[in-house]
């Protein structure tokens, strides 16, 4: 039997991961306290509805029960009852938006700031996010994008690749991408945008594409690019990093950003890494 833990920050996605585990045939348990987790896994290994596949989920929603966390885990290794966990993050911005969407408090924090409750969380979930199988970072990703990740995890049995890529497209005029680790400023290529019959179009669409890709400085500049990306990523995950954010900026975001950070995603993609692109100044109809 395939026994799941899944596990995480607060508002990092682990509701819509049970979600995306139902999908894919999981049995579900939300919430569970930990030190039920030995005699739950117990109980479905005996169950005589031959379930095969099982999710529980095990938060600081559990209070004082999550300290019980490692010896329930240890109880299970005893029992040779086989596990793996599953461990959702965000970056604290993205957390804090969330709960502030939601008109939430913090679950250990529920009459301070949002930003101390988080930081508490993250000591008290630091050991169990070391020994995770799998760490998924749901700072960028969109609810469809999630249920892709665990897909492959767990239905198509790919290696979770450390290292997500963001390649955002934006507009300078719009501001600068401030939580890019690298940027690339696109406005040397002829701008579609003074071509008429493409300037309602978005580098989404293949003549605007044609156009960016028409130019010689554009095959050079992206070729020296995937290069350096070359180079710098093994560097990336050596270090440890989970997140590279790739900024591509023109001047209003729409066109010729939009068309090299879909091209870099697929190169990137094609060379084995866990890739999204994501368009910050407009949005696809």
């Amino acid at each position: 039997m395939e026994f799941v833990i899944i596990t995480g920050m607060s508002g990092a996605g682990k509701s819509q991961a049970m979600k995306a585990m139902e999908d894919i045939g999981y049995y579900c348990m939300d919430n569970l306290p930990p030190q039920l987790l030995p005699k739950f896994a117990e109980l479905c290994y005996e169950s005589k509805r031959n379930i095969e596949k099982v999710a529980v989920v095990v938060d600081i929603r559990g209070g004082i029960f999550f300290e019980d966390l490692f010896r329930s885990l240890d109880d299970l290794k005893e029992q040779d009852l086989k596990y793996r966990i599953l461990f959702l993050d965000a970056e604290d911005e993205v957390l804090i938006k969330r709960y502030k969407e939601l008109r939430r408090p913090h679950p250990l924090n529920p009459n301070g700031r949002i930003i101390e409750g988080i930081e508490k969380e993250r000591v008290l979930l630091q050991e169990v996010r070391n020994q995770a199988n799998y760490i998924i970072d749901t700072s960028r990703l969109t609810i469809g994008m999630l249920k892709e990740e665990i897909a492959k995890i767990f239905l198509e049995g790919q290696e979770l690749r450390k290292l997500t890529i963001s390649v955002v497209s934006f507009g300078f005029k719009h501001g600068i991408l401030l939580d890019a680790d690298l940027v690339f400023d696109v406005r040397f290529i002829p701008n579609p945008y003074y071509v008429k019959e493409l300037r309602e179009l978005t580098g989404e669409d293949a003549d605007v594409r044609n156009y960016v890709f028409r130019w010689e400085q554009t095959g050079v500049f992206i070729g020296k690019l995937m290069d350096m990306l070359n180079f710098l990523i093994p560097y990336y995950i050596e270090e440890g990093k989970s997140q590279l954010i790739i900024g591509i900026g023109c001047t209003g975001g729409k066109h010729r950003s939009v068309a090299i950070a879909k091209d870099i995603e697929e190169k990137l993609k094609g060379e084995g890494h866990r890739t999204i692109a994501i368009h910050r100044d407009y949005r696809l109809e």
